[in-house]
């Protein structure tokens, strides 16, 4: 399997120096300006910016930067985007520049009626070359700029923000849904404009004869009818041999007096890897729910991810967050803010950078580790996944990650108000499957 390029690139070691007044008289000596807090919002292109604390430290008037180990902002770029980025300018675009712009503000994150609730204090862009970052990983920025000016002859200096800026390579196998994965789809792995077929996908739903097999037990059963449960997608190599599986463990059922799946009554699904035999051994475990939209806004799909490590006790969390239902969105693993960045804005390879890895909560599950694009509610969506080289050591790893891919795109229908029918692909038992 050949990978597609992308690249990353990482914002860290924030801090914010801003200058002291001169006392009023009768104040005390040293005080500090701003009592607010302060954050940055950080853009690159046309990417949503992100929003991240900036800590003040003391204005000393020296050049050297703290290094705080923190991540604040990750940037993930496509092959695509780096194209756009390194392409030559035209009139009426700015392609050929790829700017980071950093906006300062006093005043917590948030916004009311639209509008950000902080103070504006300054702005900064740096120009960014990313032409090799394929290749070789590199320092864009490291130090401390401007980010206002001077009031006038005798004030005191503008505020500055010190930041780290490193790109580097951080390759992906992409793989793409031919179809839905209800309806059987094949799965195609994607590099550049190449497709080529890599597994097959057979989805099933079991009778309840089949919920009652040993080993394949749900947790809970519905008070009524009104449950959508026993689905399930097994992931074929090309030879047609079993090489994953994520099965539906606990129905998806509306709480008491509503039509939604709630978050105190989730779904759930375990992703399954063969154990040799025939058999299964669980690999991770996924939750979902329907989260209510606040005020003008829609509902969304809430998902908890956890990794079953061999050995261990207990579930170790490695993702949760939502996708909203209407347009759809990404279920991501990314645990790049989860390592320190390095004084040379590396990402720490292990916890306080010793390189050891013994302690390491996560298992082998560092950095990118994957994401799956899927369509909103009543949408045909073939799921787009991506998965970190470091994380695919053979098919099998793969095959998993589609899997769970395919059970975060049928969990959108599951968690569909229960006013709404389901098509009949969902709807329709097919209880050979697992016989």
């Amino acid at each position: 399997m050949d990978p597609c390029p992308f690249v990353r690139v990482l914002v860290g070691n924030l801090a914010l120096r801003m200058p002291v007044a001169p006392p009023a008289a009768g104040a005390g000596a040293g005080v500090h300006p701003s009592t607010s807090p302060c954050y940055c919002k950080i853009r690159l292109g046309k990417m949503p910016a992100q929003s991240v604390p900036a800590p003040l430290v003391p204005f000393d008037g020296g050049d050297q930067a703290p290094a705080s180990g923190a991540l604040a902002a990750a940037f993930h770029l496509s092959k695509a985007d780096l194209e756009w980025f390194n392409g030559k300018p035209s009139l009426f675009s700015s392609r050929g520049e790829a700017v980071l712009k950093v906006a300062v503000y006093a005043g917590r994150k948030g916004s009311t009626c639209g509008v950000s609730s902080g103070r504006l204090l300054g702005k900064a862009t740096i120009p960014l070359d990313l032409k090799g970052a394929e290749a070789k990983p590199a320092v864009l920025h490291s130090g401390w700029i401007s980010i206002g000016k001077r009031a006038g002859k005798g004030s005191p200096a503008a505020a500055e923000l010190s930041l780290t800026v490193r790109a580097e390579p951080d390759p992906r196998f992409v793989f793409e849904f031919d179809g839905e994965p209800e309806c059987s789809p094949q799965v195609l792995q994607v590099r550049g404009s190449m497709k080529q077929p890599m597994f097959t996908c057979k989805f099933g739903c079991r009778s309840n004869s089949d919920l009652r097999r040993p080993g394949m037990h749900p947790e809970r059963e519905g008070a009524s009818g009104k449950e959508r449960k026993g689905w399930s997608v097994t992931v074929h190599d090309l030879s047609g041999s079993p090489v994953a599986m994520a099965s539906m463990v606990t129905p998806f059922v509306p709480s008491p007096g509503t039509d939604r799946v709630s978050r105190s009554n989730p779904g759930a699904w375990l992703v399954l890897r063969p154990a040799g035999d025939g058999a299964w051994e669980p690999w991770a475990r996924l939750e979902c729910w329907r989260e209510r939209g606040g005020a003008g806004a829609s509902d969304s799909l809430g998902y908890h991810f956890d990794l079953l490590l061999p050995g261990v006790d207990h579930a170790v969390p490695l993702a949760e967050s939502s996708i909203p239902s209407s347009k759809g969105g990404k279920f991501a693993i990314d645990l790049t803010a989860a390592q320190p960045l390095s004084r040379g804005g590396t990402p720490g390879c292990s916890p306080k950078g010793s390189g050891d890895f013994s302690n390491w909560p996560l298992g082998n599950y560092r950095g990118f580790v994957m994401s799956a694009a899927v369509q909103g509610e009543g949408r045909c969506s073939k799921p787009t996944v991506e998965v970190g080289v470091a994380h695919v050591g053979c098919a099998e790893d793969a095959a998993a990650f589609v899997a769970l891919a395919a059970a975060v795109d049928l969990s959108m229908d599951a968690c569909r108000l229960f006013s709404h029918r389901l098509r009949k692909e969902l709807s329709h038992p097919q209880a050979d499957l697992l016989r």
